[in-house]
Protein backbone atom coordinates (compact mmCIF):
# COMPACT_ATOMS: atom_id res chain seq x y z
CA UNK A 1 0.00 0.00 0.00
CA UNK A 2 1.42 3.35 -1.04
CA UNK A 3 0.86 6.63 0.80
CA UNK A 4 -1.61 8.91 -0.95
CA UNK A 5 0.35 12.08 -0.21
CA UNK A 6 4.10 12.39 -0.51
CA UNK A 7 4.66 15.69 1.33
CA UNK A 8 1.56 17.25 2.80
CA UNK A 9 2.96 19.07 5.81
CA UNK A 10 2.76 22.83 5.46
CA UNK A 11 4.82 25.18 7.64
CA UNK A 12 1.61 26.59 9.14
CA UNK A 13 0.46 23.10 10.11
CA UNK A 14 3.80 22.35 11.75
CA UNK A 15 3.59 25.62 13.71
CA UNK A 16 0.10 24.73 14.93
CA UNK A 17 1.20 21.24 15.97
CA UNK A 18 4.22 22.63 17.80
CA UNK A 19 2.00 25.10 19.67
CA UNK A 20 -0.44 22.37 20.70
CA UNK A 21 2.46 20.19 21.86
CA UNK A 22 3.80 23.12 23.87
CA UNK A 23 0.42 23.45 25.62
CA UNK A 24 0.36 19.71 26.34
CA UNK A 25 3.88 19.78 27.79
CA UNK A 26 3.03 22.83 29.92
CA UNK A 27 0.19 20.86 31.51
CA UNK A 28 2.58 19.02 33.76
CA UNK A 29 1.39 15.48 33.03
CA UNK A 30 4.13 12.88 33.27
CA UNK A 31 5.61 12.27 29.82
CA UNK A 32 5.41 8.51 30.25
CA UNK A 33 1.66 8.77 30.91
CA UNK A 34 1.30 10.83 27.73
CA UNK A 35 3.28 8.20 25.82
CA UNK A 36 1.05 5.41 27.14
CA UNK A 37 -2.22 7.14 26.23
CA UNK A 38 -0.87 7.94 22.77
CA UNK A 39 0.08 4.32 22.22
CA UNK A 40 -3.24 2.94 23.49
CA UNK A 41 -5.38 5.28 21.38
CA UNK A 42 -3.24 4.47 18.34
CA UNK A 43 -3.61 0.73 18.97
CA UNK A 44 -7.40 1.08 19.18
CA UNK A 45 -7.48 3.04 15.92
CA UNK A 46 -5.09 0.63 14.19
CA UNK A 47 -2.69 3.42 13.25
CA UNK A 48 0.58 1.73 12.30
CA UNK A 49 2.62 4.93 11.97
CA UNK A 50 1.54 6.21 15.39
CA UNK A 51 2.07 2.85 17.10
CA UNK A 52 5.53 2.59 15.53
CA UNK A 53 6.49 6.18 16.35
CA UNK A 54 4.83 6.00 19.77
CA UNK A 55 6.84 2.96 20.81
CA UNK A 56 10.04 4.67 19.66
CA UNK A 57 9.18 7.86 21.54
CA UNK A 58 8.13 5.99 24.70
CA UNK A 59 11.44 4.12 24.75
CA UNK A 60 13.28 7.45 24.51
CA UNK A 61 11.39 8.49 27.64
CA UNK A 62 12.36 5.38 29.60
CA UNK A 63 9.57 2.92 28.86
CA UNK A 64 10.47 -0.75 28.91
CA UNK A 65 9.67 -3.36 26.30
CA UNK A 66 7.74 -5.31 28.92
CA UNK A 67 5.34 -2.44 29.59
CA UNK A 68 5.06 -1.41 25.94
CA UNK A 69 4.18 -4.96 24.88
CA UNK A 70 1.43 -5.00 27.49
CA UNK A 71 -0.28 -1.65 26.89
CA UNK A 72 -2.86 -3.46 24.78
CA UNK A 73 -3.69 -5.69 27.79
CA UNK A 74 -3.14 -3.15 30.56
CA UNK A 75 -6.15 -4.34 32.56
CA UNK A 76 -4.82 -7.89 32.80
CA UNK A 77 -1.22 -7.10 33.73
CA UNK A 78 0.52 -5.87 36.90
CA UNK A 79 2.85 -3.46 35.08
CA UNK A 80 0.92 -0.19 35.39
CA UNK A 81 0.30 2.17 38.30
CA UNK A 82 -3.16 3.32 39.32
CA UNK A 83 -2.64 6.78 37.74
CA UNK A 84 -1.49 5.13 34.50
CA UNK A 85 -4.52 2.82 34.56
CA UNK A 86 -6.84 5.80 35.04
CA UNK A 87 -5.19 7.61 32.11
CA UNK A 88 -5.41 4.50 29.90
CA UNK A 89 -9.11 4.09 30.74
CA UNK A 90 -9.66 7.75 29.87
CA UNK A 91 -7.81 7.30 26.56
CA UNK A 92 -9.90 4.25 25.67
CA UNK A 93 -13.20 5.91 26.55
CA UNK A 94 -12.40 9.11 24.65
CA UNK A 95 -11.17 7.15 21.63
CA UNK A 96 -13.97 4.59 21.38
CA UNK A 97 -16.81 7.09 21.03
CA UNK A 98 -17.25 6.12 17.38
CA UNK A 99 -17.98 2.53 18.48
CA UNK A 100 -21.21 3.57 20.14
CA UNK A 101 -19.57 3.25 23.55
CA UNK A 102 -20.73 5.64 26.26
CA UNK A 103 -17.54 7.69 26.04
CA UNK A 104 -15.98 9.20 29.13
CA UNK A 105 -18.36 8.33 31.93
CA UNK A 106 -18.40 10.13 35.28
CA UNK A 107 -16.75 7.08 36.83
CA UNK A 108 -13.85 7.15 34.35
CA UNK A 109 -13.44 10.91 34.75
CA UNK A 110 -13.52 10.73 38.55
CA UNK A 111 -10.90 7.97 38.55
CA UNK A 112 -8.60 10.12 36.43
CA UNK A 113 -9.35 13.24 38.50
CA UNK A 114 -8.29 11.34 41.63
CA UNK A 115 -4.75 11.14 40.20
CA UNK A 116 -4.35 14.26 38.06
CA UNK A 117 -5.09 17.92 38.66
CA UNK A 118 -7.13 19.96 36.18
CA UNK A 119 -4.11 21.21 34.27
CA UNK A 120 -2.73 17.69 33.89
CA UNK A 121 -6.15 16.34 32.88
CA UNK A 122 -6.47 19.07 30.27
CA UNK A 123 -3.08 18.09 28.86
CA UNK A 124 -3.98 14.39 28.80
CA UNK A 125 -7.34 15.03 27.11
CA UNK A 126 -5.73 17.30 24.52
CA UNK A 127 -3.03 14.68 23.88
CA UNK A 128 -5.68 11.99 23.38
CA UNK A 129 -7.55 14.25 20.97
CA UNK A 130 -4.35 15.05 19.04
CA UNK A 131 -3.53 11.37 18.82
CA UNK A 132 -6.97 10.62 17.42
CA UNK A 133 -6.52 13.44 14.90
CA UNK A 134 -3.18 12.05 13.73
CA UNK A 135 -4.57 8.51 13.62
CA UNK A 136 -7.38 9.61 11.31
CA UNK A 137 -5.15 11.70 9.05
CA UNK A 138 -2.70 8.78 8.74
CA UNK A 139 -5.54 6.43 7.77
CA UNK A 140 -6.90 8.87 5.19
CA UNK A 141 -3.55 9.40 3.47
CA UNK A 142 -2.34 5.80 3.98
CA UNK A 143 0.75 6.92 5.86
CA UNK A 144 3.10 3.98 6.39
CA UNK A 145 4.78 2.92 9.62
CA UNK A 146 8.53 3.36 9.88
CA UNK A 147 9.02 7.05 10.56
CA UNK A 148 9.66 8.47 14.00
CA UNK A 149 9.33 11.93 15.43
Amino acid sequence: MEPRLKDSVSPDLMTAIQLLNKVIQAGGADQRVLELVHLRASQINGCGPCVFGGVHSAKKHGETDERLHNVVTWRETPFFTEPERAALALAEAATRIQDGAPGVTDEIWEAAAAHFDEKQLSAIVLHIAMTNLFNRVNHAVRQQAGATW
